[in-house]
């Protein structure tokens, strides 16, 4: 039977994607080099007879034996912290690594889905971002690696595509949350969370009135299943089209925490995004795909996961 690789496999998304997968019915092989992702996530998958795990570093060339069917490529750092300590790897991962699984894809006459980011859009001057939006990004700056690697990841899989006539799908991910986040990552839900059920002071950047869209994890994986078994190749924006400020997240959380935390503001980190929101029309109408879990219970599951 052939398989279904996921690059970043033991990663935040690609653990919950391997389980999805998994409950599929499809045979699943989980590659990762461990940079970020934990073997934690996949632990209660090794004694899965569906479920192999190999570890390796996609910008390093390898091969695999067995027959492919699908590639998800989720392969990169995705926090500030990550890419800003690894921007080198960040970048090999969107250049080389995307390169070496495109070669496989070919080999095994597999489709491939890269997983991109909503950061292509940079600080976005278009409210809320289309597909056909070109961003407005700054090409040396502090996000740059995580940025360009991923800007130049779509280009490269648009000319794979167009050279090789092959099934390359790409998706945009927007802000995702929920279990299995790292608590010491540096994005905005587990910070908050964390600083919430210790009781300290949650840290705000700027007034706090800067905006992003929230995702749970559950429906992120439901977004890019639908996207890879879908005629549309993308660019597909897979995110959750309801804006929360920064402000309003961390007041949610003391709620649904019962913490007595305050909240305290702080400088604004350089180059970070002031608006962020999906256009998802282009997912409804191609994808039939909506997320249907919302901010509030989706925080609950990841409030009970932290503590």
């Amino acid at each position: 039977m052939a398989k279904i690789i996921v690059a970043g496999g033991a990663g935040f998304i690609g653990s919950h994607l391997c389980d999805f997968l998994i409950t599929k019915g499809e045979d699943v092989v989980a590659i990762d080099n461990l940079v970020t992702g934990n073997k934690n996530n996949i632990a209660h998958l090794m004694d899965n007879k569906k479920f192999s795990f190999i570890e390796q570093d996609i910008s390093k060339e390898f091969s695999v034996a067995f027959e492919v069917k699908q590639i998800y490529n989720l392969a990169s750092p995705a926090s500030p912290v990550d890419y800003q300590e690894k921007p080198l790897e960040t970048l090999d991962a969107g250049s080389l690594g995307v390169r070496n699984l495109l070669a496989i894809a070919k080999e095994k006459n597999a489709s491939l889905l890269f997983a991109s980011t909503s950061e292509v859009y940079g600080n976005p001057l278009e409210h809320p971002q289309k597909e056909t939006y070109w961003g407005n990004v700054n090409p040396v700056g502090p996000r740059s690696c995580y940025d360009e690697a991923k800007r130049f990841g779509e280009a490269y899989c648009v000319s794979f595509r167009k050279m090789n006539n092959s099934n390359v799908k790409i998706a945009r991910i927007f802000n995702t949350y929920g279990p299995r986040m790292r608590g010491n990552d540096g994005r905005v839900v587990p910070n908050f969370i964390n600083q919430a059920l210790a009781g300290e002071s949650i840290t705000v950047y700027g007034k706090g009135d800067q905006t992003r869209s929230f995702c749970y994890v559950d429906d992120m994986v439901t977004g890019l299943y639908s996207l890879m078994n879908s005629p549309e190749k993308g660019p597909v924006n897979i995110g959750n089209p309801v804006e929360t400020t920064i402000l309003e997240l961390a007041q949610k959380i003391i709620s649904l925490t019962k913490s007595k935390s305050k909240i305290s503001f702080k400088g604004l980190p350089v180059d970070d995004p002031e608006r962020r929101l999906p256009d998802i029309s282009l997912a409804r109408e191609k994808l039939a795909w909506v997320p249907k879990i919302s901010l509030e219970n989706g925080l609950k599951k990841t409030i009970d996961f932290f503590k």
